[in-house]
């Protein structure tokens, strides 16, 4: 499996915000997302046992599956091994690829919205939904997605005027449509990777 990074942090994201997490960064993907902060040339070839190996230096038992897009290269293997050494295992996914066998965690983050209908989720359901919002677009669009968290996260642009006033309108959308929840971005908040 090709790796970008493997590294120790606080869940900056959903439901498990604030959870200490070790964070598996996969290279590559199947979309091309403006906005996408991983740098897919990046990365070397491990195999299970090195990843494994490198998750074990940190006293975390909950490990992030993230990329680009894990579901490229994540194995049940990996998955496997890791539950054998009692570790909950947590994926960060676009939803266009099937999952594979034992995740204990699904993030769905689809990309459609900005991508159109070549990047469209496959999957029906997930333990989370985080949708990306810059202010405009339909969050309905998902709602035939079966999970019991909704959640909205406010677009980082990289323009602080422009992220204010996204962040006001992801705040409105939530109070007058209930079924969805904030997510913050709190690794950026605190400045930690």
């Amino acid at each position: 499996m090709r790796v970008n990074e493997i590294f120790y942090s606080l869940q900056g994201e959903g439901c498990h915000s604030g959870t200490p997490a070790v964070f598996v960064r996969f290279s590559g993907c199947n979309l091309q997302c403006p906005f996408c902060d991983t740098r897919h040339q990046d990365g070397k070839e491990m195999s299970v046992e090195a990843i494994v190996g490198a998750i074990a230096q940190w006293p975390a038992k909950m490990v992030v599956m993230t990329g680009g897009e894990p579901l490229r290269q994540l194995t049940e293997e990996l998955v496997h091994e890791l539950h054998q050494r009692h570790y909950y295992v947590a994926v960060e996914t676009n939803g266009t690829m099937p999952l594979v066998e034992g995740i204990d965690w699904v993030t769905l983050s689809p990309k459609d919205l900005w991508l159109g209908s070549a990047a469209r989720p496959v999957l029906e359901w997930a333990d989370e939904l985080k949708v990306l919002y810059d202010g405009t677009c339909d969050p309905a669009r998902y709602d035939k997605i079966r999970t019991d968290n909704r959640l909205l996260q406010p677009m980082d642009t990289g323009d602080p005027v422009r992220n204010a006033a996204i962040r006001e309108e992801t705040v409105r959308y939530c109070l007058d449509h209930p079924q969805w929840s904030l997510s913050l971005q709190i690794h950026k908040i605190l400045q930690i990777p």
